[in-house]
């Protein structure tokens, strides 16, 4: 059997009764094709979970949340790389316009994973209705997933697409009834969906998940532009689904918090829904590890295609954050989750004084490829790393590769060539802020062992929720009812659970609505979620790097011209966002 896969044009088949095909399909692991699952299952399901790859891309949906938050700032580095037509520089200052191609690449990949889902229901729903019981257990899934995917619509445009035929038109929806529509999709399978497979597949706890999520998230689903009301029955629910998770007993919170962001992640017990990348797929991306890190640097020294890009780096206000809530103590020294010294660098070469990348030719030590590390983290100041030769071959020793501190041979700088990437804290759109070696570097994901060139088929599954999310909406839903001391115990829970090595984070004494937003911060930096955070702790319109606006209306990405242009043949139909 052939299954036709709806593939959106103009950024939606969800607009429009076209039939449309994507020849460019990609199989996800999870054993979509194992025993019991017929091809026209596997075949049905395979495109609408590879298509998330492309969806969390770090130049489509990733680089749209991280990039408009605190978190993170791409300049024009050096005026020579990353200003693509200024899309980084207008989306971080929230200046974006409905012409923007970080917002127009978001917005097409997630509409064309939507409209795969619907193909799979297509599919999936007279084989299920036929008495397939895979079929069946498949659509539960793909009901799930498009809800999934309905809900980060929403999140960044405040609209969702209801549509059941690709025949028809779909139906455009906001507010309460667009949070209404994604509950009762996601209502309607979390009794009968699986309970038992991977963190690659849909399951009822990563349902549980979502519900929670949508539940915190509903008083500014229903108003964007207002101040969020936090009702009780929102907090009631979040509360319930949080609690179905932890009470039953099927995951746990990892003991070395970068184990959750590496090789053979998918079966840590903390993951409740990833997109697995388990080498199946080329598109199975290193992007998330590498788009941050310095483009003088390369994480494995058997791949010279292993460089970083000298992209986002992190904003001096969000660094600020974690100064703040450990005031004279280094946060690498108080908290684990901000910095793993991975690097085996030799006590007595630490001191690099009198040093340049021109006098320094015998100031390395030797690893071989299977033992060297890089620091997971924040990365400041001076990182190590392989080293080139004229021929653009790394230097080697007897037992493996030299590994020097890292010559900066990026960008038009004076410190090209003659001195060190020194990471320092400052990033802006500035001459000297927007330098190579500016910002602080986010290393939170390894370089996957398996991958044949650090970049493609990666076997680290990108962490879309996780259990100590679980345990942080719940805390978050306690403290906006009134239970402090039940908010604190759940926020303890996490932070003290990172005990593999020192500094486990001590326990708080107390919480309040700003420390819990700062928490959010120091567990889920680099995940893709600190817009939608700072959204509903109304930090969003605050000043930040480079960044002034404080309009509401900025909460909302604009649509994309393109789409409305696409949907215009339909008078009123798709209405662009206040404000642009």
């Amino acid at each position: 059997m052939k299954n036709k896969i709806i593939y959106t044009i103009l950024s939606a088949c969800l607009l429009i009764t076209w039939s449309c095909t994507d020849l460019e399909e990609e199989v996800l692991d999870e054993s979509l094709t194992g025993v019991g699952l017929a091809e026209a299952v596997s075949g049905a399901i395979a495109p609408a979970y590879g298509k998330i790859s492309r969806v969390w891309r770090h130049t489509n949906y990733f680089g749209l949340q991280e990039i408009a938050s605190d978190e993170a700032i791409l300049p024009y580095r050096g005026g020579t790389d990353w200003f693509d037509g200024g899309k980084f520089i207008a989306t971080h200052s929230h200046t974006m316009t409905p012409t923007n191609g970080l917002v127009k690449d978001a917005w097409n990949n997630l509409t064309q994973n939507i409209s795969r889902t619907l193909s799979a229901i297509e599919v999936l729903r007279p084989l299920s209705e036929g008495g397939d019981s895979e079929a069946e257990g498949a659509l539960y899934e793909m009901i799930a997933l498009r809800a999934y995917l309905n809900m980060l619509m929403l999140d960044s445009w405040g609209l969702v697409f209801q549509k059941e035929s690709s025949s028809e038109l779909s139906t455009i929806l906001r507010g309460q009834e667009a949070v209404d529509y994604i509950e009762s999709e996601l209502l309607s399978v979390v009794d009968v969906i699986n309970t038992n497979k991977g963190p690659g597949r849909l399951t009822q706890s990563a349902v549980w998940g979502f519900l929670a999520r949508l539940n915190l998230n509903a008083a500014v689903y229903r108003d964007p532009y207002g101040t969020p009301n936090f009702t009780s029955e929102d907090m009631n629910n979040v509360i319930m689904y949080t609690s179905n998770i932890i009470s039953s007993n099927k995951f746990s919170l990892s003991p070395e918090f970068f184990e959750l962001f590496e090789d053979d992640n998918n079966s840590n017990p903390e993951l409740i829904f990833a997109l697995d990348q388990r080498g199946v797929i080329s598109r199975e991306h290193s992007r998330w590890t590498y788009w941050s890190l310095p483009g003088s640097l390369w994480g494995r020294p058997e791949f010279t295609s292993s460089d970083g890009t000298d992209g986002p780096a992190m904003t001096p206000d969000f660094y600020q954050t974690w100064v703040d809530a450990y005031g004279a103590v280094d946060p690498a020294d108080a908290d684990n989750r901000f910095y793993w010294k991975r690097q085996q660098i030799p006590a007595d070469m630490e001191d690099l004084t009198g040093l340049t990348p021109l006098n320094d030719e015998d100031h390395y030590y030797c690893t071989t490829a299977e033992e060297y590390e890089f620091d997971r983290g924040i990365i400041r100041g001076i990182p190590w790393g392989p080293r080139k030769d004229s021929g653009g071959a790394f230097f080697t020793c007897d037992n493996g590769y030299r590994i020097y501190p890292v010559k900066q041979i990026k960008g038009n700088g004076p410190d090209k060539n003659v001195a060190y990437v020194n990471l320092t804290p400052q990033v802006d759109f500035t001459n000297e802020g927007r330098a190579h070696h500016a910002g602080y570097r986010y290393s939170k994901y390894a370089f996957s062992r398996t991958s044949p060139n650090a970049n493609s088929f990666s076997s680290i599954d990108l962490v879309l929720l996780r259990y100590a999310e679980i345990y942080m909406m719940r805390a978050e839903a306690k403290l906006r009812s009134g239970d402090n001391a039940g908010a604190l115990a759940d926020v303890n829970t996490v932070r003290t659970s990172r005990t593999a090595r020192a500094p486990i984070p001590a326990a708080l004494t107390s919480i309040d609505i700003d420390r819990l937003y700062q928490e959010y911060g120091f567990e889920f930096y680099w995940e893709g979620l600190r817009r939608t955070n700072q959204i509903r702790f109304g930090h969003y319109e605050d000043t930040w790097t480079e960044k002034t606006d404080s309009d509401p209306k900025r909460r909302l990405f604009p649509i994309p011209q393109s789409a409305v242009d696409g949907a215009s043949n339909v008078e009123g139909y798709l209405d662009q966002n206040q404000g642009y």
